[in-house]
């Protein structure tokens, strides 16, 4: 059975900021986002992009003690749908949806997934067009990426 594959509003911004958003569609065919996250976006998703409502609602408020809505929303969502991969960026967010066992992946490593999978060539350049819109990343981790990598 293929994964159910959720997306928080950090990677879909990521990516249209740098014209990528296809990467998405390569990879997973189809994601699903909340509408919360649809709000958080702002703006108008192809039609491979679902938006699903939270059944539990209870639980994504009080995920929103500590998260904004957008993610609390994902969280609450992935916990709702089985074989679920969250794709989610802040930290904060990561630990708490880990701790619900929830399995994530972040838009660095959609990107390095669709490396693998030979979708995008250049992993480095793409990384850097991220940087280069607002996308926060350690220099540690760009001198890593850019080392293991290559730049083009």
């Amino acid at each position: 059975m293929d994964k159910i594959i959720i997306s928080d509003t950090s990677c879909l911004i990521a990516l249209s900021k740098i014209e990528k958003l296809d990467i998405l569609r390569d990879l997973y065919q189809e994601i699903i986002i909340t509408s919360d996250v649809f709000r958080e976006f702002g703006g108008t998703l192809p039609d491979w992009i679902l938006v699903t409502e939270v059944k539990d609602t209870h639980r994504q408020k009080e995920i929103e003690k500590r998260l904004d809505s957008g993610e609390a929303s994902s969280i609450a969502l992935a916990l709702q749908i089985d074989n679920a991969t969250l794709i989610i960026d802040e930290i904060k967010g990561r630990k708490i949806a880990q701790s619900f066992n929830i399995d994530i992946i972040g838009t660095i490593g959609v990107i390095l997934l669709a490396n693998k999978k030979g979708l995008i060539p250049d992993v480095t350049s793409i990384i850097l067009r991220l940087v280069n819109k607002g996308f926060r990343l350690s220099d540690k981790l760009i001198n890593k990426i850019i080392e293991k990598y290559g730049q083009k």
